[in-house]
């Protein structure tokens, strides 16, 4: 193994091991994103202003005896080969943007976790083990409203029980 081997094989994992830093911290991966998507802004305007001139160039190149739409028809292969190029690159950059969302979203659901599991932990506990509850005051004042002399079996609670038999009489 010669030392230019060495060399590229110690950049490559340096590399590595910058990209492992980088994809652990959200924040370290949206400027690496943000970078790489200046980068590739960076091409696509000089891919779109390559368009425009071989589009100008090639629409204006006429051969002797042609007419004049041929041109133009010579010309719709290149054309429509860097719109698709152009277009793969707008799709680059709004994906890197998504991902970008995508990391931040994660990282928060992360750090809420464990405060979410907990509060399900607590409701199971409460579910399982219900708070003691006082038995309703019955008032001692002399007036029998309760039919029967029941407790807890009184005046209907909803429209429901108004069925037959189950409400005051008027």
């Amino acid at each position: 193994m010669n030392t230019d081997d060495r060399d590229a094989q110690a950049a490559s994992e340096q590399r590595a091991a910058m990209l492992r830093r980088v994809a652990q911290d959200p924040e370290a991966f949206a400027r690496y994103m943000a970078d790489v998507q200046r980068t590739l802004l960076g091409i696509g305007a000089s891919l779109e202003r390559l368009q425009r001139e071989t589009r100008v160039h090639c629409r204006g190149a006429h051969v002797e005896g042609d007419r004049w739409y041929q041109a133009r028809l010579r010309a719709r292969p290149v054309e429509s080969a860097l719109r698709e190029v152009l277009k793969h690159v707008h799709g680059l950059t709004d994906g890197l943007e998504k991902s970008v969302h995508k990391r931040r979203a994660h990282a928060e659901e992360m750090e809420a976790l464990p405060r979410r599991r907990r509060e399900r932990e607590l409701a199971r506990e409460r579910k399982r083990n219900p708070a003691l509850r006082s038995a309703p005051r019955v008032e001692e004042n002399g007036e029998d409203d309760i039919p029967g002399g029941r407790p807890g079996y009184g005046v209907p609670t909803s429209v429901y029980d108004l069925r037959r038999g189950r409400g005051k009489s008027a």
